[in-house]
């Protein structure tokens, strides 16, 4: 189930390097964000800070609360595993583990769980691969390697991996970065149909993109080299392509930088 994120006065830190400030948004269920703004102000780092992914890197460290509904992801007791199990994420480049059959691949979280029984994880995979739009195309080779489809299709793998284990957010770097237009138009039709299951979260170097495929758009900069990036404005996707409230936005979007 789709669920609210409501993060507060975060910062987040590689050592003594503050690389986000002060950072307050929500994001809404069953929609899609989208993150926008030039390289270096922080996207990326703020993405993986939604599911505790920055705090793997050594030195790492974050500041501030993000709320999971009511649930704060960084409580005292909470486990970091747990959270990335109901956040999941799909990086820039498709990554499927490449000893690992398509099969294997969809169901590797849920064994990692401790989940054994074939027909419980027979399901999961059918569901999972037609969630991603990717059943029709593989059912028959379903023992064969991830690494052995396309760009489009690995991605879409990824995709089905991550939703397997049912959480209420996904998280998406940049997913089509690496991908040709046909492979791009595919995952984001699949991000409008996911929306109705998931929160979204999506950074996005493709300002089309973003018009294209979120409800709401967080526009990120930064004063200059070395200072921390913030979040700038975050709107109704139609109106910060429109009519933004802040020059910054404006100057952005219109190709004045970045």
């Amino acid at each position: 189930m789709a669920k609210r994120i409501d993060v507060s006065g975060l910062s987040a830190y590689y050592g003594s390097t503050r690389a986000i400030e002060d950072i307050s948004m929500t994001i809404e269920p069953r929609s899609v964000t989208a993150f926008i703004g030039p390289s270096g102000c922080g996207k990326s780092t703020f993405l993986r800070t939604l599911n505790r992914m920055h705090e793997v890197i050594p030195g790492a460290r974050v500041e501030g609360k993000v709320m999971l509904d009511d649930e704060n992801l960084y409580g005292a007791n909470v486990d970091p595993v747990a959270v990335r199990r109901s956040v999941g994420m799909v990086f820039q480049r498709p990554n499927p583990f490449p000893t690992m059959s398509i099969y294997d691949n969809v169901v590797a979280g849920l064994r990692l769980a401790g989940v054994k029984k074939k027909s419980v994880l027979d399901g999961v995979v059918e569901r999972s691969l037609q969630g991603a739009n990717l059943w029709n195309e593989v059912k028959d080779r379903l023992n064969k390697p991830g690494a052995g489809l396309s760009g489009g299709q690995q991605q879409r793998l990824c995709i089905a991996r991550a939703i397997a284990v049912e959480p209420e957010v996904l998280l998406m770097d940049e997913p089509c970065s690496a991908l040709d237009p046909i492979s791009t138009l595919a995952i984001e039709d699949l991000i409008g149909e996911l929306k109705s299951q998931f929160t979204i979260v999506i950074v996005t170097h493709n300002m089309q993109q973003a018009a294209r495929v979120s409800d709401r758009t967080a526009f990120f900069n930064l004063a200059g080299v070395g200072q921390p990036g913030k979040l700038i404005e975050l709107d109704d996707t139609q109106r910060i392509f429109s009519n933004p409230s802040v020059q910054a936005t404006e100057d952005y979007i219109s190709g004045r930088f970045g």
